[in-house]
């Protein structure tokens, strides 16, 4: 009767993705329990995400019965809708899908766990996973994520294109200025773009900076953390010289631009377009032409290029399941048999072992991108800590002095100087 009337009061309290969700726990009362234990585990996607990803759950129970998996999924924006007042009531997800853009928040207020304890006593093994591919989700000496793939900036170029303006280029040793007269020939030769544009500014201002051994934030999120707004004044007048020779689209045009089918190098009317590793598969599968994926223009000196964790999983510090929530992470980036169904979908995996062993059963087009991450990974430099607190306040004023750019409204000088006060301004905050 009594374990009748549990089950009832579980059924009961349990809810999917609300901000009433009751706290997981162990039926018996505490983690060593013998009863069942839930794991409440959000994460956000399309339907076919949702798919496997329920299908390698059921694998976990199959293999761990005394475990149940409570999914709460979500698209995008109805994820951090819920996730926010979950937090607000101390009632987080037991493993959390977390994105870059907001570690920091939920990390630097105390809400998540640091799973330093949970690799270094070997619950999560890390033994088949570089330095590298850890480190992003680090803030200071915490690891408040573990990553659950990798993807690394590219420039992908249409193979056609480039043979018919006679092109030769070297990904491996192109620099910036390599990049502006190639743009520059494709458009003189065959009349297309020869670049669709460094596209969104907070993706591509922060590496060209890199590229410059400069870096974007400062360390401890308190302001810009470049002194010479010549760095600034060089990257976008580049682009307005591109725009200016119709090498690269205007602003209006890369408007018009809703979704990957309307990239212009779907539609062979570039030579190059700027995106992560991962993009590569949808723009392959949306051209009859033959793309390449390249490395994007570096500095000779220290690499620029780092790997950025595409998602990471997260535990709360309120869940009372932490040690078997980190037991399903690794299940989910370390099984092999796992990861055959997951298919780099969530990234390039972090485990070499695991990137290996699911290479034949990835399609041409994502084993080009497994073998262009293992490449860059050889290479890479650290990345960036993670983005401060204000860093989607500072983007978005980056984006609205990019568009004041290249829209000809200000001048670059005048866009770095109003950028750089709208931005000490929203990070002075974290002083």
């Amino acid at each position: 009767m009594r374990k009748l009337l549990i089950l009832a009061l579980s059924l009961f309290v349990v809810t999917a993705f609300s901000g009433c969700s009751a706290s997981s726990s162990n039926e018996s009362g505490g983690e060593n329990g013998s009863e069942k234990i839930t794991i409440r585990f959000a994460w956000w996607g399309g339907q076919p995400r949702h798919d496997y990803t329920t299908k390698v759950i059921e694998m976990y129970e199959k293999e761990n019965p005394n475990v149940n998996i409570e999914p709460e999924f979500a698209n995008w924006d109805d994820y951090w809708k819920k996730l926010a007042p979950q937090a607000a009531a101390n009632q987080l997800p037991d493993v959390i899908q977390m994105d870059m853009a907001y570690l920091s928040q939920y990390g630097e207020k105390g809400q998540l766990e640091d799973l330093t304890p949970y690799l270094d006593n070997g619950t999560i093994d890390t033994s088949s996973i570089p330095e590298n591919n850890i480190s992003g989700g680090k803030i200071k000496d915490s690891l408040y994520g573990l990553p659950a793939g990798v993807n690394v900036l590219s420039v992908i170029s249409n193979d056609r294109l480039v043979k018919e303006a006679g092109i030769e280029m070297d990904s491996q040793t192109w620099t910036w200025d390599d990049y502006e007269k190639i743009a520059l020939q494709l458009q003189e030769k065959l009349g297309v773009y020869g670049s669709n544009g460094m596209h969104p500014p907070d993706v591509f201002f922060p590496y060209y900076l890199r590229t410059q051994g400069e870096r974007f934030y400062n360390q401890d999120g308190t302001g810009l953390a470049y002194t010479d707004d010549q760095f600034f004044i060089d990257y976008f007048e580049r682009q307005l010289r591109l725009i200016d020779a119709d090498a690269s689209p205007t602003p209006d045009e890369q408007a018009q631009i809703k979704g990957m089918e309307d990239d212009f190098i779907v539609k062979g009317a570039t030579g190059f377009t700027w995106n992560y590793s991962n993009q590569y598969l949808a723009f392959s599968q949306l051209t009859d032409d033959s793309l390449t994926i390249n490395f994007p223009p570096e500095q000779e000196t220290e690499s620029a290029l780092f790997l950025k964790p595409s998602m990471l999983f997260s535990i709360p510090k309120s869940s009372k399941v932490k040690e078997e929530a980190a037991k399903f992470i690794d299940y989910f980036v370390n099984n092999i048999e796992a990861n055959k169904i997951i298919k780099g979908e969530r990234g390039v995996p972090v485990s070499t072992e695991v990137s290996d062993a699911i290479k034949p059963e990835l399609s041409e087009s994502e084993t080009k991108i497994v073998e262009y991450v293992e490449s860059a990974t050889q290479h890479a430099s650290q990345a960036d800590p993670p983005d401060p607190i204000g860093s989607a306040e500072v983007m978005k004023a980056l984006k609205d002095v990019s568009d004041q750019i290249l829209f000809k409204q200000i001048k670059p000088e005048e866009g770095a100087k109003k950028f750089r006060e709208q931005a000490n301004e929203i990070l002075g905050r974290n002083k």
